[in-house]
């Protein structure tokens, strides 16, 4: 997310690198290669020169602090600004009415349909509602069939009608049906189009006149960079829409679209898609984007997203096992679905400071832990829960069941048995004071020879 325009940001504060103080000279020189990387970002040539000139101003009316040098200070005003430029602060999604109506607009293919059963999902499992989903284009079958696809998959009622052909009134009668069956939210997934068009323009005002949803929100392609802009303000000129959804955001995406659409259009990013999977949709945080773009990572949301997918007893469980060293496969394998669904590796990577830039240039794998499921997964039971019953015959056959290498089996089971030994070293005090007190006696450690 964002690779490309953080380390044009990065290689622009490098610039001020051993000055001493901030010039106008010298700023000059950093802003100029900040403002390319944001319009090599595709963000719109206004917005990009506001912004700049915004902080040329700000950064020469300040005195560089002893503590600081003058590109940690360009790089906190540069921060603050783009927080600002994206919103400042979240939005949260209205939620009001009985049913809450929530409208979906947008073009073709920019994952309105997606969204909208994400969006479901997010409202049943967070927010403990009962949402209704509802098939709206009439055009395309293949969405009414993917809404019902995604509604089965979460469990969540969908509403469609493929006989009628006027939006406005399938959306009644789902709304008629959603109070009579008690759901408190309705979601409405519109037609789009390859491109605006009148027809289209019309018939989604007409449905926003007749059914007066309580939230209009507009799905953007992030990848689509200015064009994204653009549509969004052909959209709110005839919806006045209350929100926008970026989806995508974790292709290989400029970034414009994230960084100019607030100040066009002057509407909230409320949510943003980070990945294909129903999980894959965050709330959107200005000042985390900032943190990231920046390269300073986002430890709150990865944080977050650990506390979503760890139960507590599940912990107090596993803390005990481990206590005991009784920690096995069937545990191990299962934080490692755990930290699967927490989404895809290489954005979780990238939350972690200092982590993204040093790993930018490898391919972090979502497949990653196929080759350790495979190993387990072809593990006796008895084998699972007592590693130590796994002798060198064992080996030879879970590797030719896993279809790995003996030396990947060897590998796992030492890797494995080292996270054992120190799950069970950090559980124990008195292991613990005996390592500290022989830290200084380690090559390397407190008050050793420097090499």
């Amino acid at each position: 997310m964002f690779d490309n325009l953080s380390d044009k940001l990065d290689r622009a504060f490098k610039v001020l690198k051993g000055h001493g103080k901030i010039t106008e000279i010298n700023v000059a020189e950093t802003l100029k290669e900040v403002r390319k990387a944001l319009l090599d970002a595709d963000v719109n040539y206004k917005v990009a020169k506001q912004f700049t000139d915004t902080i040329k101003e700000k950064a020469l009316g300040q005195n560089v602090l002893t503590a600081i040098s003058p590109g940690q200070l360009l790089i906190k005003i540069t921060h603050d600004e783009l927080t600002t430029l994206m919103g400042g602060q979240k939005e949260e999604i209205y939620l009001g009415g009985n049913p809450t109506i929530i409208l979906m607009s947008g073009l073709q293919g920019s994952g309105k349909t997606t969204f909208s059963g994400k969006l479901a999902n997010f409202l049943k499992t967070k927010k403990g509602k009962k949402p209704l989903l509802v098939a709206c284009d009439v055009y395309r079958p293949a969405a009414i069939d993917q809404l019902h696809v995604l509604g089965e998959q979460l469990g969540i009622e969908v509403f469609s009608d493929k006989e009628e052909k006027n939006p406005v009134k399938i959306a009644e009668r789902a709304i008629k049906q959603a109070k009579e069956n008690g759901n408190s939210v309705v979601i409405i997934d519109t037609a789009g189009r390859l491109a605006v068009d009148e027809a289209m323009m019309n018939e989604i005002a007409d449905l926003k006149a007749r059914i007066k949803p309580n939230e209009i929100l507009f799905v953007v392609d992030s990848m689509t960079g200015q064009d994204a802009v653009n549509t969004a303000k052909a959209f709110n000129d005839r919806l006045d829409f209350d929100g926008v959804i970026l989806t995508k955001l974790d292709g290989d995406t400029r970034g414009g679209a994230a960084l100019s659409i607030k100040s066009v259009v002057n509407k909230p990013i409320k949510f943003i898609g980070t990945g294909e999977k129903m999980e894959a949709l965050d709330v959107f945080y200005p000042e985390r984007m900032a943190d990231r773009i920046l390269g300073m990572g986002d430890v709150v949301t990865l944080v977050e997203r650990a506390q979503e997918q760890f139960d507590e007893e599940e912990a107090r469980k596993l803390s005990k096992k481990i206590a005991k060293n009784q920690f096995d496969f069937n545990d191990f394998l299962g934080q490692l679905q755990q930290i699967k669904k927490m989404g895809n590796l290489k954005d979780l990577v990238g939350m972690i400071p200092g982590v993204g830039k040093a790993m930018k240039e490898i391919d972090v794998n979502d497949d990653a832990f196929k080759h350790i499921e495979a190993i387990i997964h072809s593990m006796t039971p008895a084998e699972r829960s007592k590693p130590e019953l796994i002798n060198g015959s064992r080996r030879q056959r879970i590797a030719k069941g896993s279809g790995q290498s003996i030396q990947e089996v060897n590998k796992l089971l030492k890797q494995f048995e080292d996270t054992r030994k120190m799950m069970r070293m950090m559980g124990d005090k008195n292991a613990m004071s005996k390592l500290m007190r022989n830290m200084p006696k380690m090559p390397g450690g407190p008050g050793a020879p420097k090499m």
